[in-house]
């Protein structure tokens, strides 16, 4: 893929959207998305084979509520339509005393679904905030102890729908996404399920998040067969350091027009100058991340020392490098301040030439598509 686009164009695809192989229904099928460019100086791209344009950087709101008191969240999400990201995501978890995971949050107000209810206060004090932004949540995890509160059946996702529509304060949901794969629940129950909400007006499109490859051609099949538009993006952890996705899941996104949305692209800052900051005293890992930095520290090392000769942050780059790869619309960022929001936007201006990328690729291996990778 080309280095990110800095001129004002946009990229219309190569040809018209393919048949599906089996079923012979439109709208499946590998399409290159278009792209263009705002005085913003933010770039946007059509989220996979739809018509929907998204910002190349997607707002994070998990730090919401329990590690971000909704006054400074509110100031985020204002800043960051004024530099142009209108792509928002958030989940009806999101909000708990573990949310993020693995950062025990210390607060008396923390429970699932705060972040939603933050996120609906600031739209609903106007100023066309909602009709600005492009929003994305996610079903999947337990809201509560009783049977029928979590998971994929069609009871839950009416309930849960609902319940996100009343915490965020709107009548409809941009992008709805399956936070997991149900292997419980059959896809046409799922399908039928969404397939109502979509003609009710309560959801736009669906998406996914953590599937297999072979998760999103038999979600994908279904839909197709049912006349239904099907996924049209999927949430992975994808970064310099974890790239397995590139074995099945990321060709079964662009085979089936499904843009990747990467989620943990600085490998919860292993990939932001973790070294830099551990020699100023700044930051100091601990736990599992330790662990991590220990069987890796060779090559982040060398990576901040190629980071510093390109005379980019190692977040920059990392963040870059996301956004050169086929099928990826934007990776997800969770500033926890202004500072850092507009420091995340920088990446959207930087350009890795051939010879930055395949040193990269020299650093941190990746994988061929399955299964020229382990066979032929």
């Amino acid at each position: 893929m080309s280095p990110s686009v800095t001129g004002s164009q946009d990229m219309i695809p190569n040809g018209p959207v393919c048949l599906h192989p089996r079923t012979g229904l439109a709208g499946q099928g590998r399409v290159k998305p278009r792209r263009r460019e705002r005085v913003t100086g933010m770039e946007y791209i059509h989220l996979g084979r739809s018509g929907l344009s998204v910002s190349r950087l997607c707002l994070g709101t998990m730090n919401f509520g329990p590690l971000t008191p909704a006054a400074e969240a509110e100031a985020i999400m204002d800043h960051a339509h004024e530099i142009g990201i209108n792509f928002f995501d958030t989940a009806n978890r999101y909000g708990g005393v573990q949310s993020p995971p693995g950062a025990l949050a210390q607060h008396d107000q923390a429970h699932p679904g705060w972040t939603e209810e933050i996120i609906g206060d600031w739209f609903a004090s106007g100023g066309g905030r909602r009709e600005r932004t492009v929003l994305a949540t996610k079903l999947y995890g337990a809201m509560g102890d009783w049977p029928n509160e979590g998971k994929l059946s069609a009871l839950n996702i009416r309930r849960a729908c609902d319940e996100s529509l009343r915490r965020l304060r709107t009548d409809h949901i941009d992008l709805y996404q399956m936070h997991h794969i149900d292997r419980d629940t059959p896809w046409d129950e799922i399908w039928q399920a969404m397939e109502v909400l979509v003609a009710q007006g309560k959801i736009l499109y669906v998406g996914s998040s953590n599937f297999a490859g072979w998760h999103i051609a038999q979600a994908n099949d279904t839909a197709a067969a049912r006349g239904f538009f099907g996924l049209v993006s999927e949430q992975s952890i994808y970064n310099l350091l974890t790239r397995e996705i590139e074995l099945e899941v990321l060709p079964a996104a662009i085979e089936y027009g499904v843009g990747v949305i990467p989620w943990s692209p600085l490998e919860g800052g292993l990939l932001g100058g973790v070294l830099k900051k551990e020699r100023e005293g700044r930051r100091r890992q601990a736990g599992r991340a330790a662990g991590t930095l220990q069987r890796h520290r060779e090559q982040i090392e060398a990576y901040e020392a190629l980071c510093d000769d390109l005379g980019e942050q190692p977040a920059h780059v990392a963040l870059a490098w996301l956004l050169h790869q086929e099928g990826v619309t934007g990776p997800i960022i969770g500033p926890r301040t202004e500072e850092q929001l507009d420091d995340a936007q920088h990446a959207i201006t930087v350009q890795l030439g051939e010879d930055v990328l395949k040193r990269l690729d020299d650093l941190f291996p990746g994988y061929q598509p399955a299964p020229e990778h382990y066979a032929w």
